[in-house]
C-alpha cells in the first residue's frame, strides 16, 4: 500500500532552507494541470526554472509557491518558481503509449516470473513461434535469466507461471504505478501536490 511513510524513504523532501545553495540548474518547476494534479507521475512533470518564467511572462501559467533562490535583471527581481499550474487544461490520453517503458512501469519493474528488479527485458507470454502478438495482452517485465530459462515455450509448458496476468493499462493506472517511484529529489513545496490522496496516518 502506497503511504506516506514510504515517500519519505523513497525521496528525501529538500527543505526551503536548502535554497540559498542550490544551483540554478537544480530548480526545477513542478507543473501541475490546470486542475491541480500533476501532468505526470512518472517520469515527473518537471520543467527547467528557464521555461517555467518563459511560461509566467506568456501567462500560461500560476506560480502556486517558489524557490527561496531570485533571478534579477536591469527591471526585474523575481523569485524562481518551484510549483506552477496551467492555464489551460490538458487533456490525457485515456490509454499510453505502448512502449517498453511503459510496460515496465506497469508491471512495477520486476519480473513477473520470479520478482527480480534486476537485468530487465520483456518477454511474450505466448511465443511468436506459437503466433503470439507483441501486445499489451501478450508482453510481460522479465528478467533475462528467466527469459532464457521460459525459451520459446508458454509459461505453463516451462513451469513457470505469470504472477500477474498482462492487460492493457490506462493512463490513470499508468499514473497510480507512477506515484510508488518518486524521483530522488522532490523539494518540500511539492508535497502537497504529489501526494495530495495519499491516506492520513492516525
Amino acid at each position: 500500500m502506497f503511504n506516506a511513510e514510504l515517500i519519505e524513504k523513497a525521496a528525501r523532501f529538500r527543505g526551503v532552507d536548502e535554497d540559498p545553495t542550490r544551483n540554478l540548474s537544480a530548480c526545477p518547476a513542478l507543473v501541475l494541470n490546470a486542475d491541480y494534479t500533476p501532468l505526470s507521475y512518472y517520469p515527473l512533470s518537471l520543467w527547467p526554472w528557464q521555461t517555467a518564467i518563459k511560461a509566467v511572462f506568456l501567462d500560461r501559467v500560476d506560480i502556486v509557491a517558489s524557490y527561496g533562490r531570485e533571478v534579477h535583471s536591469p527591471s526585474l527581481d523575481m523569485k524562481i518558481p518551484s510549483v506552477i499550474a496551467l492555464r489551460q487544461y490538458v487533456k490525457q490520453n485515456e490509454f499510453p503509449a505502448f512502449t517498453r517503458f511503459n510496460v515496465f512501469l506497469r508491471d512495477r519493474f520486476q519480473c513477473q516470473y520470479c520478482g527480480s528488479h534486476e537485468h530487465l527485458t520483456f518477454d511474450h507470454v505466448v511465443p511468436r513461434r506459437l503466433g503470439g502478438r507483441t501486445t499489451w495482452e501478450n508482453i510481460i517485465t522479465a528478467c533475462a535469466p528467466c527469459n532464457m530459462k521460459k525459451g520459446g515455450r508458454t509459461p505453463k509448458q516451462a513451469g513457470m507461471p505469470v504472477h500477474q496476468s498482462p492487460i492493457r493499462p490506462t493512463s490513470w493506472q499508468l499514473q497510480q504505478y507512477g506515484k510508488q517511484f518518486p524521483p530522488n529529489y522532490l523539494h518540500e513545496t511539492w508535497r502537497d501536490w504529489l501526494y495530495w490522496d495519499v491516506e492520513l496516518e492516525a
